[in-house]
């Protein structure tokens, strides 16, 4: 691939003394690092640098602000993270250039954590070929998103771009059809047209995708409805989506 990745596009950051415990134990996940803050104490770090040391992970130290920073959430961090690397994890553009991408899910405004780490398990599980996370306008992947996706964030797909419209932007250059899920869809997500490569849009529940993203939306499908629900959770929806993909791939 490229050299240009920077480490932020390698790993997925866990902080947390529970949590970076956690992926210790796992023989199956690669530990890149393991920092803990100048000063900080208790039974559960020196848990983490024994088993750090059985598995020979590096275990460095920083200042309390330092770990803070690098972290990402200063008020839950508990002194310590952890670097996992994330092997299928890439840069929207590296992916574009490289991978064989034909079936893509892009979030934008979804900033709950547990609707993105089950987004990231279903469209894994989907066999989809990228989920682009932007890193602005959607959750971060933390403990939370992890937790929500049962450990399999970490082996996910993920595409990283800084806005979803800059990512639907690249998509489009790249040859991909880009659809929206919508209630007032024009075409029924399961007898419309849908073209390889395509990107599925998916907005937060409340409105949507963004207007920026929207604009730049080619057809838009919705999931047909009854008992008078109106819609569903776009995590449940996401995976409507998936499995349709799955379903005309085996047709």
């Amino acid at each position: 691939m490229s050299p240009e990745i920077s480490p932020k596009d390698r790993f997925i950051t866990v902080y947390g003394r529970n949590p970076v415990r956690e992926v210790l134990l796992d023989p199956d996940l690669h530990v890149d690092k393991v920092v803990i803050a100048d000063g900080a104490r208790g039974s559960g770090l020196t848990e983490i640098r024994q088993a750090a040391g059985r598995r020979g992970i590096a275990v460095q130290s920083a200042s309390a602000e330092r770990v803070k920073k690098l972290a990402g959430n200063g008020r839950q961090d508990q002194g310590v993270f952890a670097d996992v690397v994330a092997p299928r994890m890439l840069p929207l553009d590296v992916a574009l250039a490289h991978a064989d991408l034909r079936t893509v899910l892009v979030l934008d405004g979804i900033t709950t954590p547990a609707n993105v780490g089950m987004i990231l398990r279903t469209a894994t599980a989907a066999g989809m070929d990228g989920i682009v996370v932007p890193r602005r306008g959607v959750a971060s992947i933390d403990p939370l998103v992890v937790k929500a996706s049962a450990g399999v964030a970490f082996r996910a797909p993920i595409l990283k771009a800084f806005t979803a419209v800059e990512a639907v932007s690249a998509l489009r250059a790249g040859g991909f059809q880009v659809v929206g899920l919508d209630a007032r869809g024009d075409e029924d997500l399961f007898t419309a047209h849908l073209p390889e490569p395509v990107a599925f849009v998916l907005g937060s529940e409340s409105s949507g995708p963004s207007a920026e993203v929207a604009a730049q939306v080619d057809s838009w499908v919705s999931i047909p409805m009854a008992g008078g629900v109106e819609s569903l959770n776009v995590a449940a929806a996401a995976a409507v989506v998936c499995f349709e993909l799955v379903r005309r791939a085996r047709a």
